[in-house]
């Protein structure tokens, strides 16, 4: 029920990635990467699908020698999320899993070798469909830069970058998208807002090795922010030492709280006080583990008392405001029934659902009626 994203985002180029339109007017899409052994195809699948479960649009598969390669043409063939697949200097497994279908090459084309091998690579992605993407990390940078520059800069990460690009735009290669990514925030932000300027391909955002899951979604969400907040960004990865299905999820979290994509349960809740009337927290926490599964978007608040309770719940799909005796629950901003503490968690995820399938049946009667 809330507004549009005031946000006025970045005209780029819009390629695909699979069936994924990155770029242009398309959603800002969410991805992850593996961090199971390639050659595991059991285990990878496996996280695949969870990835794919909690909404990932894209996935990453490491593809470090030939063997990684077959395996992951076997990965392809049993999962149906786009798979980027990850190679570093040797060009031959590039060609490789081109031929197994792959979704997108993430190489950096100056770091294979002689022009006959980009050109080898290019002709296959053109051939094939697929985009490249072009990774810049500032914990990477070619030697001559480091020397040239000293450290990483944001000059330098913006210098490499381009220098890859050239490699592409000499064979006439416009599909590609680019990241500059590094674990200092400030430097990040900079070198996306100077690429930004340079290019119309999309950006993939990401602050590299951000940290753990409370540190890395703290940093990631203030660098990812601040560039979403001025437009830019097609794809974002968020980087965490965790589980890849929490970068998901803090991904769509962010994207949600500045209302460029809406994928999922959008719960506002208080932290909780003394004139709290049921277990804010509790609910909470129950509430998110319980609905994990539900995709459509929906606003639900969960206010422990009365005094910002009914402000917000008239602005959601469902709002609970804590009360006494009882709770009350409203719906599309009116109120609708009340819940007593007993029961609380199970009657409101009730609610919920029937919304949920309530918004569902809607929408497909939209498409009904203009088939």
């Amino acid at each position: 029920m809330h507004a549009q994203s005031p946000i006025i985002r970045r005209t780029s180029r819009q390629i695909h990635v699979g069936n994924v339109p990155v770029g242009g007017d398309a959603p800002i899409s969410v991805q992850s990467m593996t961090n199971t052994d390639t050659l595991d195809v059991t285990a990878t699948v496996a996280q695949i699908r969870q990835l794919e479960a909690a909404g990932a649009d894209i996935v990453r598969v490491s593809v470090p020698d030939m063997d990684a390669a077959e395996a992951f043409g076997r990965i392809k063939r049993e999962v149906e999320v786009a798979l980027v697949a990850d190679i570093h200097f040797d060009y031959k497994i590039a060609l490789r899993v081109a031929e197994l279908g792959v979704d997108c090459l993430r190489i950096n084309p100056g770091n294979i070798g002689k022009e006959d091998r980009v050109r080898a690579v290019v002709s296959a992605a053109r051939d094939n469909g697929i985009p490249i993407r072009i990774g810049v990390n500032a914990g990477s940078l070619e030697k001559d830069l480091q020397k040239k520059y000293g450290e990483p800069t944001p000059a330098a990460l913006v210098e490499s970058a381009m220098r890859h690009i050239d490699h592409l735009d000499r064979l006439d290669f416009p599909d590609f998208k680019v990241s500059v990514k590094a674990s200092d925030v400030f430097m990040a932000v900079a070198a996306y807002r100077d690429l930004a300027t340079r290019i119309e391909q999309p950006l993939h955002l990401g602050i590299t090795e951000a940290g753990g899951l409370r540190s890395g979604t703290v940093k990631s969400s203030i660098g990812l922010g601040m560039l979403l907040m001025d437009g830019i960004g097609d794809t974002i990865r968020v980087s965490l030492a965790a589980d890849p299905v929490e970068e998901i999820k803090v991904g769509y979290d962010m994207l949600k709280s500045l209302r460029l994509r809406s994928k999922g349960i959008n719960f506002i809740a208080c932290p909780s006080c003394s004139r709290q009337n049921f277990d804010v927290i509790a609910t909470m926490n129950a509430l998110e583990e319980r609905l994990e599964d539900v995709m459509t978007p929906l606003d639900v608040s969960v206010i422990g008392c009365v005094v910002n309770g009914p402000g917000e719940a008239k602005e959601s799909d469902i709002g609970l405001t804590g009360g006494s005796p009882a709770n009350l629950v409203y719906i599309d901003g009116k109120p609708a029934s009340k819940l007593r503490n007993d029961h609380l968690v199970d009657d409101l995820e009730r609610l919920i659902r029937g919304k949920v399938r309530q918004k569902q049946q809607a929408e497909q009667d939209v498409i009904a009626r203009g088939a």
